[in-house]
């Protein structure tokens, strides 16, 4: 078996994955966040399951994990029932670019209701731990910033994206009926905007559009003026905050946002990528995108509180990072249309 080798920022981490080797669930963990979950896990010295059915998730952000023999992959869709012998479940199947969720709307809603649904039945059955990954998008377009975790949000119902934004919001209530009914052990961590390697070059997402467009010397395109605001959390800070919440105990269920708090305009993101990237890309500027946030900050006092648990990596130093990934993947590409 080959060494285990995590990046450089994630090596700066204590190891918080829990001292006690565990059987880990990892839905979605094909994904994007899903992905570098199972490799930290994996370096907690865990047993880690990953089930997917590939529809957004890629094999190849776990091909470097199959030689573990702590490691395996079930192809599945958590749409329907499955049964998994796990003492920790981390429910990260759905999709969550724009692109993604409104291609299959239905499929979307269905993928974090009924996902939701046949995970809880899981820990129920095994007594296990599940924790839900959940977002932002449930606050909507929101009136009020930063959001905390007591604001109820202002989300469009009927709008497109309500599959993801509603999907999101009824799982939540899954999960603190089952744990109100039968006593689940639930974690609700609300992601806001993350970033890092593993996004996929056409997921649709702000960083990673900027960045490719930014690399291929492509115009930079913005939706709506640029003034709308997002709050960037690098990957391993995220999964740091997962890890630690679910360790936190019973009585610690969140919900807890889980993101940077330290907000930037598009627009000044937009110049930060074509700086950073010697582009020659021009910044164009198309329609707003309907329903699209104004603000997006997070409150993260109850993540410092009851976590000990803060964001770490500068943004500079995160898009840094992730313009590496997205270089070596371009190049990648090149050389195998070239043959």
């Amino acid at each position: 078996m080959r060494s285990f080798v995590p990046n450089e920022i994630c090596s700066g981490y204590d190891n918080l994955s829990g001292r006690t080797p565990k059987k880990v669930l990892v839905n979605g963990g094909a994904g994007f966040l899903g992905s570098h979950l199972c490799e930290r896990l994996l370096k907690g010295g865990h047993e880690v399951i990953c089930l997917d059915n590939f529809s957004t998730g890629r094999r190849s952000n776990v091909h470097h994990l199959r030689p573990f023999s702590r490691f395996r992959i079930i192809e599945h869709d958590v749409r329907s029932p499955f049964d998994v012998d796990a003492a920790l479940i981390f429910n990260f199947a759905s999709p969550a670019s724009p692109p993604d969720y409104q291609r299959d709307p239905v499929g979307t809603l269905l993928t974090n209701v009924l996902g939701a649904v046949n995970a809880l039945d899981l820990a129920r059955r095994n007594g296990a731990t599940i924790v839900q990954s959940s977002t932002s998008e449930v606050y909507g377009d929101p009136e009020h910033s930063p959001q905390r975790e007591s604001y109820c949000g202002n989300v469009n119902p009927v709008g497109p994206r309500a599959c993801y934004d509603e999907g999101k919001r009824s799982a939540e209530t899954l999960f603190f009926d089952y744990h109100r009914t039968y006593g689940v052990d639930i974690r609700v961590g609300r992601i806001f905007n993350t970033y890092g390697p593993r996004m996929r070059p056409d997921d649709g997402r702000v960083v990673s559009n900027f960045i490719v467009q930014a690399l291929q010397n492509k115009n930079i395109t913005i939706y709506g003026d640029g003034s709308q605001t997002r709050s960037f959390c690098y990957v391993d800070d995220l999964i740091e905050g997962f890890l630690r919440f679910s360790n936190a105990g019973k009585k610690c269920t969140g919900p807890i946002n889980l993101g940077n708090p330290a907000e930037i305009p598009v627009r000044q993101l937009a110049e930060m990528i074509r700086e950073m990237t010697n582009s020659r890309s021009r910044i164009v500027h198309l329609p707003r995108v309907t329903d699209d946030p104004k603000q997006r900050r997070p409150d993260i006092s109850r993540a410092q509180a009851k976590l000990g648990w803060q964001p770490r990596v500068a943004l500079e130093v995160g898009l840094g990072k992730t313009i590496e990934y997205f270089e070596a993947r371009l190049s990648a590409a090149k050389v195998a249309e070239a043959v």
